[in-house]
């Protein structure tokens, strides 16, 4: 099981800083991004406009390293996904923590990879249209890099094979294609197991393809009992596979899951089927790099209370927070604040403030924010914040929100800072999404 080599991201941080991008100081002379953290900037010294998304990195490492232990002590790899932040800088983590690839969707988020020097790359999606399955064999053309992809009917491999006939691949480097199983009413994915055997003997003999394994995605389902039977039948087709000769000579096999919230049943769930030969378990847990304060949080409460599987000392911490200002008290109950639906996701729920400071003031550092202030509504720039009638916030006031499912707070920003444990700036995060 080879791993990947550390990306090349030395360009990304000679790169100029488009002096229009949220979280710059007005009248920023030309600076480069790699430059950031050696301004000296600071949040709480009112150094960075607000709003603004910060991710506290001593929390960050200590998530990477947390996953890291994680996956060695349960023979599990991870693959993570890689459009939860799409910053190589973050990817280049991730792999220096031993990350087996990186997992996109779509076939731009491939590029970001590949520009930045990703050496294999797990596609969670189905290519669809002659451009983009054009594209990945193309890809192919560099022996260096591997691309998996799925497939999870005879329509989807069709286009591959046409792909294929288009753009052979080196005969070394071929697409690896992992079929998909899944669940009525869910999304992709074949709907039983008979129709993922039939997809994945046509895959196993067609020109330029090579099958690479099975795959779900189980964290759409509501309960870890649900996820179970799903991640049970990934095994079981792997294991069928094998018994027929499907997988070529030497080739790994992958079986892999997906989702942030169950990642503990697919390690429990992949130890209980054994294998004539060796198999790579792939975990494509993404957000557990920054985490959350709401839903994963709650996801990670449940996993530590009931999982089997060896859990390394700490746990995951949210690293990613939004801060914002106070902007007007203008009737009791009621706050203001200078951010909105343009700065930070929603669709998890909506922010908690989880810490507050007064610049200016003795507070050495921020403050938990007291019970009985909940955002209650979004605007596009502003935020209603109900508070109690003893809330000790006021105009101008720096106010930290915690939030839920970091993927779409992450595509909020083309660059997101770094900040230490006094929130000073030590580096900024390019994204591309």
């Amino acid at each position: 099981m080879a791993l990947i080599p550390r990306l090349d991201i030395a360009a990304l941080e000679g790169q100029q800083l488009d002096p229009l991008s949220k979280s710059l100081p007005f009248g920023l002379p030309p600076m480069r991004l790699g430059d950031v953290g050696r301004q000296g900037w600071n949040l709480l010294a009112g150094d960075i406009p607000l709003p603004t998304a910060v991710i506290r990195q001593d929390v960050l490492l200590a998530n990477s390293a947390w996953m890291r232990d994680f996956t060695a002590a349960n023979d599990l790899l991870i693959a993570p996904h890689g459009k939860t932040t799409m910053s190589p800088q973050l990817f280049d983590l991730q792999v220096a923590d031993g990350a087996w690839a990186i997992t996109v969707a779509t076939v731009q988020q491939m590029e970001v990879c590949r520009r930045f020097g990703v050496k294999r790359v797990l596609m969670a999606n189905q290519p669809v249209g002659r451009l983009a399955a054009d594209a990945c064999f193309r890809a192919l053309g560099d022996e260096t890099f591997e691309l998996y992809c799925l497939a999870d009917g005879e329509a989807g491999l069709a286009l591959l094979a046409e792909a294929a006939r288009r753009n052979p691949p080196p005969s070394g480097n071929p697409l690896r294609v992992l079929v998909e199983a899944g669940f009525h009413g869910g999304r992709t994915g074949a709907r039983t197991r008979e129709e993922a055997m039939a997809l994945a003997r046509k895959v196993a003999v067609t020109p330029g393809l090579q099958l690479g394994g099975f795959e779900c995605f189980e964290g759409v389902l509501p309960t870890p009992q649900a996820a179970d039977g799903l991640i049970d039948d990934v095994a079981e087709l792997a294991r069928l596979a094998i018994d027929e000769g499907m997988f070529a000579a030497g080739a790994p096999v992958v079986i892999s899951a997906g989702g942030s919230a169950f990642f503990d049943r697919v390690g429990e769930r992949f130890d209980r089927v054994s294998f004539s030969r060796p198999v790579l378990r792939v975990l494509r847990s993404g957000c557990y790099l920054t985490h959350d304060a709401m839903s994963y949080a709650k996801a990670f409460s449940r996993i530590q209370a009931e999982t089997t599987l060896k859990l390394p000392a700490g746990g995951l911490e949210p690293a990613l927070e939004v801060w914002a200002l106070v902007q007007s008290r203008p009737e009791p109950g009621r706050a203001m604040l200078t951010m909105g639906k343009r700065d930070v996701g929603f669709d998890a729920g909506f922010p908690v403030p989880v810490r507050w400071y007064r610049p200016g003031s003795d507070m050495k550092a921020p403050q938990p924010m007291p019970d009985r202030h909940e955002v209650v509504a979004l605007n596009d720039q502003h935020c209603h914040l109900a508070v109690p009638a003893d809330s000790p916030l006021a105009f101008g006031d720096m106010v930290g929100f915690g939030i839920g499912h970091p993927c779409t707070t992450f595509d909020r920003w083309s660059m997101l800072l770094m900040v230490d444990e006094q929130y000073g700036v030590t580096s900024a995060l390019r994204t591309y999404f």
